[in-house]
């Protein structure tokens, strides 16, 4: 009797760019599917909501139910839901779809940034030096600093764009120290959260799938998931001969999955 196995994909870069499926990643899904796997799809990416993945990989060709869809807003909110009393309060910067996912888990968000106990920094490309100040004021007041994740760009089909990495490093560049915690990839709180909470299997038989060393890659080894590269999106081959966090496998594309 085959064991069945579960597949954790990322998603830009992996299964697309931009608006265009990467070839054969809708079938190499269905076959999975098919054939009694789980399939999850884990994103960094903040500048979209749940509904908005799961109306994209449905447009593109992919059927998948909003269960089987986690970006790094979703888990920054289940996060700050079990460390914040009462009392505290977030500023946030990012785009609208953060704040829907903190107003879904009730976090209360800072009158008076100065005040919050919480900063959470997410990709925003309306990001400003007012935005920053209000940040480090509040941590000059004590606030906790935090980040949906670390990415410093997005693959997209011409290049790449600045991400959250960017907020990260303007931050870190004023208070002169790093983030407490990154909730998104390759945070131990993701993989945990997903092998726990949304496949419910073990680590040993997941496999992580993912354009990114240091997120998709890492993540998976440090968690006992098994790891698996595709060359479509962010690494390089020159960047694999120095990679410090080294992929379990390699695939020219997320195609070739089934054949694992």
């Amino acid at each position: 009797m085959r064991v069945l196995k579960g597949f954790i994909f990322d998603l830009d870069g992996t299964i697309y760019l931009d608006d265009h499926m990467i070839d054969g990643a809708s079938e190499a899904i269905k076959t999975l599917k098919e054939r009694g796997d789980k399939v999850v799809f884990l994103t960094n990416k903040s500048i979209a909501n749940r509904k908005e993945y799961v109306e994209k990989l449905n447009r593109l060709g992919i059927e998948v139910e909003l269960s089987e869809v986690i970006n790094s807003n979703y888990i920054t909110a289940h996060y700050l839901k079990t460390v914040m009393n009462q009392d505290d309060s977030v500023y946030a910067i990012g785009e609208s779809p953060l704040f829907e996912e903190l107003a879904n888990e009730n976090i209360k968000l800072a009158d008076n940034p100065a005040s919050a106990s919480h900063v959470v920094l997410g990709w925003d490309r309306q990001f400003s030096y007012d935005k920053l100040n209000n940040a480090f004021q509040a941590w000059r007041n004590g606030a906790e600093i935090l980040a949906t994740n670390p990415d410093r760009t997005c693959p997209v089909q011409d290049g790449e764009i600045p991400d959250c990495g960017a907020m990260i490093g303007a931050l870190e560049g004023a208070t002169g120290q790093p983030v407490k915690l990154i909730a998104g990839k390759p945070s131990s709180f993701m993989s945990e959260y997903v092998l726990k909470n949304v496949l419910k299997m073990k680590a040993d038989q997941c496999y992580m799938v993912g354009d990114r060393l240091e997120t998709d890659i890492r993540m998976a080894n440090e968690a006992g998931i098994h790891s698996v590269l595709v060359m479509t999106g962010i690494t390089t081959s020159a960047m694999l001969e120095t990679a410090t966090d080294r992929p379990e496998f390699i695939l020219e594309s997320v195609k070739d999955i089934a054949t694992l």
